[in-house]
């Protein structure tokens, strides 16, 4: 499963997840990798494989392109997410004339969400200890 040759790079980052994507031109069957696994092997929730090929069936590249993927921390849609924004990012760099359809279906725009900070005096971000008034 070694992929060689020249590559296009991006990077999906997503709360805590960091995934490093890499687009090979593809030599017959395209070939999806995730940290040295198959794809379905690695994400085993169907929502999350669709989710990451979302930008390629968006632009149409679905079996253009040999994929590898390293990702690490976070949860599994965290890293989903993170490989999707990725994904989008590499398929830019190959293709700029892509933005408009990437940028229409909501693939460039880095989810800022992150977990809150957990305050002082509270038991979490913003659960209260119980008020008692006696």
């Amino acid at each position: 499963m070694a992929m060689e040759g020249r590559y296009e790079e991006g990077i999906g980052r997503r709360k805590e997840a960091t995934a490093r994507v890499r687009l090979f031109e593809s030599t017959g069957d395209s070939v999806f990798v995730v940290n040295n696994k198959p794809l379905e092997q690695y994400f085993t929730r169907d929502v999350d494989v669709r989710a990451i090929m979302t930008p390629l069936k968006v632009t149409n590249f679905e079996n253009k392109f040999d994929i590898s993927v390293k990702v690490m921390g976070g949860g599994v849609t965290g890293q989903a997410d993170a490989v999707k924004l990725g994904i989008a990012r590499a398929l830019l760099k190959i293709d700029p004339e892509l933005r408009p359809t990437l940028r229409q279906h909501g693939l460039l725009t880095r989810d800022a969400r992150v977990k809150e900070r957990k305050k002082p005096g509270l038991k979490r971000a913003r659960k209260a200890p119980q008020y008692t008034k006696r």
